[in-house]
């Protein structure tokens, strides 16, 4: 489970970490990037002892989304533009149907797909500092169950039409995050948060979550190219 750009930690107790290492990009999701996320879910949910996992971005992003020079090749390249779209569905339904709590310590914004990556999330924790847009809604589709079963489906529809700015207040208002830790503290209260849950049975705990997935009724496919 090595990516160059993904870390993987043991924190003990049946929690481990995820961080999106690529600070100098903002954390942009590369192909190749949601490739590791995908592969270190899919591997860590298979063991008996991982009772929760914490997705966290390195620097000052949480994450910016999608890497944006990929599109540009995938409209010169056939056949990456094919690989980069199937690395996003599989990275997108891998989320979803992740049968072990998922928890995001925001450090910074959550921007496009990061923004869609954290409401993808069971529970997010955040530091001030962190803000939400979706500036994607100009040129590509972006998620919308998520975000709709997180803040309804009236003011998700604004979000994903408009694009607008969702600033700390707001978002822990609406119930976009759970909690807002101290200063730079987001990573601490997440690590913290998962240690809790995954102290709690196994079987009880992938059981509730198998019951978030059902009723969040995850489509064929999570992500359309247009």
């Amino acid at each position: 489970m090595t990516h160059e750009h993904l870390v993987v930690e043991d924190l003990g107790g049946g929690v481990w970490k995820l961080g999106l290492d690529r600070p100098d990009a903002r954390n942009a999701l590369s192909s190749s990037l949601r490739v590791a996320v995908s592969d270190a879910v899919d591997r860590l949910c298979g063991r008996d002892d991982v009772g929760a996992l914490v997705l966290s971005g390195a620097g000052s992003v949480f994450c910016a989304g999608f890497d944006m020079a990929e599109f540009g090749r995938a409209a010169e390249d056939p056949d990456f533009g094919v690989e980069l779209w199937a690395s996003s569905d599989r990275f997108h339904h891998t989320l979803l149907r992740c049968p072990v709590p998922l928890i995001a310590a925001l450090n910074g914004p959550a921007l496009a797909g990061g923004f869609d990556l954290a409401t993808m999330c069971d529970l997010r924790i955040a530091q001030p500092g962190v803000w939400f847009a979706r500036p994607e809604v100009a040129f590509a589709v972006p998620l919308y169950e998520p975000l709709r079963d997180l803040v309804g489906g009236a003011l998700a529809r604004e979000l994903c039409l408009t694009g607008r700015r969702v600033e700390l207040d707001e978002a822990l208002r609406i119930g976009l995050v759970n909690r807002v830790a101290p200063e730079t503290g987001a990573l601490e209260a997440a690590i913290e948060l998962a240690r809790e849950i995954a102290a709690r049975p196994r079987e009880a705990i992938r059981a509730t979550k198998a019951k978030f997935v059902t009723a969040a009724g995850v489509a064929g496919r999570a992500t359309l190219a247009l």
